[in-house]
Formats: C-alpha cells, structure tokens, sequence
C-alpha cells in the first residue's frame, strides 16, 4: 500500500464510519513507534513518527541526545559527532535523523490494518454504548444467537451488542434455543472485553413490570402504579398496584377484559402465576391482601420492628403459607414484614385474641 492509498483509505473511513482522521492518525504513530521498535530493537533508540495528510507523507526518526560523554549508545550521541550533523548543537539538545528502516512498507501495512480494525471495534462499541446507556431497566426483544454451558447470547440492537443473561438470570422450566426471539429486562450496559455488553434478565421483577405496562395503558400513563413486585420465576410473582384516580378500578385495569391483560403476561412467563394484590398505605391491611389467594382473619402488629402475626382459618393455612413456603415468603418480600401465619385454631390455642376483619384478595388456582 502507497502512502496515497493509505491517506485515501482514512479518507474513506471518516466519511462512512464518521470517524476523524486524527483519531487514527494519532493511534498508528504510537503503533508505529512500538512497531519499529520491537522490529529493530538496539538499534532505532528513541523513535518518533509522524504523519501527515496533506503531504500524504509516513516518516520515521531516531532521536537521540548530545551528551560530552556516551553512556547510552541506542539514546545519546557525543557532541563531536553532533557537530559533524550541525555546528550549533549543544549539550541537551536532541538529535532527530530519519531513519528508513528494511521492510517498512510490510510494517506499516501490517500495523495500520491492526489499529484500523481496533478503532473501528471501539468505535462500534462506543456507539453500541451510548445506544443502549439509557436502556437500563427497559424491556426488549432480542433473538437468541448462542448457548454454552450456563449462559445464553442474546443479539439486541442492530446486531452490534450482545446480551448476557446468566444462569441467575434465567427462568427454571424455561428453555432457550437458538434463533428464538425473547423479550429481556435489560439490568445493566457496561463495556467488556468483547465490546458493549448487556447483562439481560428473564427472572428480574423487573420483567414483569414492564409486560404490565406494555399490557395496561392505565399504568403506562400513570393512572395506576405498580408499588411493589415480588417474584420466584417460573412459578408465581405478586405485584401490589394503586389507583391514582379513585374512579380507575386498579385490579379491574390490570386483569382486562375476560382477563386478557394478565393473561397475556401470564403466557409470556409461560404460565407462571400472578397474584394482582390491592397496595394499601395501611401496613396490616397490606399483609392481608398480600397473603391472597387465602383468606385473612386478622394481623396484629407484634414486638419488634416490622412484624406481625397473621390469622387464617385452619382450612386456609396452607393456601396461605403455600407450597414450600412459598405464598407466605412472597407476602414478606412484597410488604418488608416479617409475617407470623397462624390457624385460627393454634391463634385461640395461645390464648391470642383476635378481631375478624380483613380479608384476601379473591381466591385464584394455587
């Protein structure tokens, strides 16, 4: 490659990539330099490249300086010797030759080609970047492109930026195959070694939030609120919601006509079960409803900081408490309470009084 063709080549770059050439320019004299170095090591000493488009010139210089005596021989050169280049020099003054080194052209070549490909990975993945900076916590559809051992390669974008999700990511029962189209919650956008990367998420809370909105128009503008989510992938979530217009009937807005709205989300979960509980500001109230589908007869506050005892009729404990645990361990992330479920029975057994007054949302299929 001529020096002409190679400035044309930058020429060309800057204006389909957008990329200026003194962002390489300055990135290949440091190659250069390196370069010629490591090619001709002993003998180039200090070296400076410089570069310049409009002469469409490549030159390269050992520099060395004046010294009364050589201790260094590759970076200093004794002043008689300078003064047979230039009467003026003096002690300290540098010495700048050109230098044409055996086989420059292969190293030029081979070296613009490798700080070219680098640039333009960086250049991708800075736009890559800054496309998906302000994606954090939104949902998208990507297409599955590869699997290994624990993650699964999610192409999102225009194909230059990769989604991770990781095993802790992903939804137990739910299988992934290559080609297949996904809808991910995005969790965070940072810049690997591979270039912009994107840790994406199928068992976030934060997924099923966002296929609400995408559901229910109230919630996307703001009528209705999704307060607090808790989730176990794959198998149910509980999702607190408000109404900020008491004429808007929130669980009403969220499950749809005939159910379409939350039947729709459901099959995106592929089939996990979703509890849609009344938020109230009254932290008892919300337990009660947070421990739907089972009826409540009543919670009381205990002793100590945020924790109560929740009352259920011995034929509703374990619907309230659920399958390993699992209704009642959901109701104490949903609400930040340390529940106490108790029968009705075991409550009386105690010596416990209790006032039947709250209730459950509807009763769903556990």
């Amino acid at each position: 490659m001529t020096n002409k063709e190679f400035f044309k080549a930058l020429g060309d770059l800057e204006r389909e990539k957008g990329i200026p050439q003194e962002v390489f320019i300055e990135s290949l004299q440091n190659a250069l330099v390196a370069a010629c170095k490591k090619q001709y090591a002993g003998a180039a000493g200090t070296v400076e490249v410089k570069l310049n488009p409009e002469k469409e010139s490549i030159d390269i210089y050992t520099v060395k300086t004046v010294v009364e005596e050589v201790v260094d021989d590759e970076n200093e050169i004794s002043l008689e010797a300078a003064r047979t280049l230039r009467k003026s020099y003096k002690p300290g003054d540098s010495v700048r030759e050109k230098l044409v080194p055996k086989d420059f052209s292969r190293i030029a070549a081979q070296t613009a080609k490798q700080v070219i490909l680098q640039k333009l990975h960086e250049t991708e993945r800075d736009k890559a970047m800054t496309e998906f900076a302000d994606k954090e916590g939104e949902l998208i559809v990507g297409v599955v492109r590869k699997i290994d051992a624990k993650n699964v390669y999610v192409e999102i974008g225009k194909g230059q930026v990769e989604g991770l999700m990781m095993p802790s990511d992903q939804v137990s029962g739910e299988t992934y195959e290559v080609n297949d189209k996904i809808k991910v919650f995005v969790k965070r956008v940072k810049s690997g070694f591979r270039g912009a990367q994107v840790l994406v998420s199928r068992s976030a809370p934060g997924l099923v939030k966002k296929l609400f909105e995408e559901e229910v128009p109230e919630i996307k503008q703001g009528t209705v609120t999704i307060k607090e989510i808790s989730r176990e992938a794959g198998a149910r979530t509980k999702i607190a919601i408000y109404s900020e217009d008491e004429r808007v009937d929130a669980i009403g807005a969220c499950v749809g006509n005939k159910g379409a709205r939350v039947n729709a989300v459901v099959e995106e979960l592929k089939g996990e079960k979703i509890d849609i509980i009344p938020w109230s500001e009254n932290p008892l109230e919300f337990i009660a409803k947070a421990l739907s589908p089972a009826k409540v007869v009543s919670v009381t506050q205990l002793d100590g900081e945020k924790t109560a005892m929740a009352v259920v009729p011995d034929d509703k404990l374990s619907l309230a408490i659920g399958k390993d645990g699992q209704n009642a361990r959901l109701a104490v992330r949903l609400t930040g309470w340390k529940i106490d479920v108790k029968s009705q029975s075991a409550a009386e057994k105690l010596g416990l009084n209790f006032t039947e007054e709250s209730e459950g949302t509807e009763e769903t299929e556990e």
